[in-house]
């Protein structure tokens, strides 16, 4: 029985010395450089796995977008000249009472 204890006893210590090594090991951060290299390599190999739309399709979604800023270009303009408008009549009203 004792020595069966004793064997436990030095597999936990010898386990716990394994465990604080690759503790610290896992704390330690590579150099920036070799971070830097291995986030370059999964980056490429994202982009290869990446579905690229086809040219017309591509297109068609610029143009989507090109038409929907539009359509909120001149909404915002149309609301700014409106704007500007009610202001001059609201300054004018003041002003041209007193002549």
């Amino acid at each position: 029985m004792a020595k069966s204890n004793e064997k436990d006893l030095e597999k936990k210590g010898k386990e716990a010395e394994k465990a604080k090594v690759s503790k610290n090991d896992k704390n330690k951060k590579p150099n920036i450089f070799v971070r830097m290299g291995r986030r370059l390599k999964e980056t490429f190999s994202e982009l290869k796995r990446v579905t690229w739309p086809t040219l017309p399709k591509a297109l068609k979604a610029t143009g989507v977008v090109l038409v929907i800023v539009l359509i909120f270009t001149v909404v915002v303009t149309c609301v700014n000249v409106g704007f500007t408008k009610l202001l001059e009549l609201l300054t004018d009203i003041g002003g041209s009472t007193g002549a």
